[in-house]
């Protein structure tokens, strides 16, 4: 038995030494990445979101009307008239105006992703930035930083971006800067928390002992791992923008005609529901696949990059 064990020994030392058997790591980003496709609601439903991106590039190539033209012939009578129908053209039917529903469903997914993905992205930059900066340096300068975002959440979030819509437009442009640019509050909250926890790691220290600068340092070290929770917040904010998009449109306040977005199409749909139904039902189903399915995502990546889990 001792002269078996002692075989087998020599034989793992002789795969080592040849590298044969050798265990190949992974990093932290390949074990997170293995973990969020073994979510399959988290991986079925970022399908459906590229599905959906597909459909707001691509859908209008197969629109036989556009998105402003009128079809006189359904306006006439739009409920018997304006129903779903492949032999009109009108895949989704016609609005109460005669214009294509689907050409206008994938101009207002165009809008209403716009909005959520970019808005997002403008929240994202400037949140990671002043948190990461505020955290960082900390002393009075992140005591003054963190009171002006206080200041900042007191005002009423609602009320300035109506506000900067009814001072400068209902542009695309400044739907995106006003809805980015007042959401970034609780991101900086949430990064300047992950930055005070890895400060004063060994590697931030090593930077500071080679003397590199303190913005150089929050750029090439502390941002980079504080993407994690980012990347998961920032899944969960889209949906938020979609949601505030759809909510300021179905008041009136969003995107000007002719262009619309799933917001405005439920506003003009909730108003015939009750003989067409299919001018509320084809924008609602868009926009709640998309929040689900992005809220999914948001809960397959928490998982796949929370620490507890690695």
């Amino acid at each position: 038995m001792f002269f078996k064990h002692k075989e087998v020994a020599q034989e793992l030392a002789q795969q080592l030494e040849s590298g044969v058997g050798a265990i190949e790591g992974r990093s932290l980003w390949q074990d997170a990445k293995r973990r969020f496709f073994r979510n399959k609601a988290a991986v079925m439903s970022l399908f459906i979101i590229g599905l959906i991106i597909l459909f707001s590039i691509f859908g209008s190539q197969f629109a036989h009307y556009s998105y402003e033209e009128i079809d006189w012939f359904a306006l006439s009578d739009p409920v018997a008239l304006g129903r779903p129908s492949i032999e009109t053209g009108h895949y989704f039917g016609t609005d109460k105006l005669g214009r294509d529903l689907y050409a206008r469903t994938v101009q207002g997914s165009q809008i209403s992703l716009m909005v959520g993905i970019l808005s997002s992205l403008v929240a994202i930059i400037i949140g990671t930035l002043y948190g990461a900066a505020s955290g960082f340096i900390g002393g009075r300068v992140d005591m003054v930083m963190m009171r002006i975002v206080e200041i900042l959440s007191a005002l009423p979030f609602m009320f300035m971006v109506i506000m900067l819509m009814v001072m400068f437009g209902r542009q695309i442009i400044l739907i995106f800067v006003a809805i980015g640019a007042v959401s970034w509050l609780d991101m900086a909250r949430i990064v300047r928390g992950q930055t005070l926890s890895i400060k004063n790691k060994e590697y931030i220290e090593a930077a500071h002992a080679c003397g590199v600068s303190q913005w150089r340092i929050v750029v090439r070290h502390v941002v980079p791992n504080v993407m994690g929770i980012v990347l998961v917040y920032a899944s969960l904010m889209i949906p938020g923008m979609i949601m505030f998009e759809s909510f300021i449109s179905f008041l009136g306040l969003g995107v000007q005609e002719p262009e619309t977005s799933w917001g405005a199409l439920i506003s003009e749909g909730v108003v015939t529901m009750e003989f067409a139904l299919w001018q509320l039902a084809f924008p609602l189903t868009f926009l709640v696949i998309t929040l689900f399915c992005f809220n999914f995502v948001g809960d397959g990546l928490r998982d796949a990059l929370d620490p507890k889990e690695r």
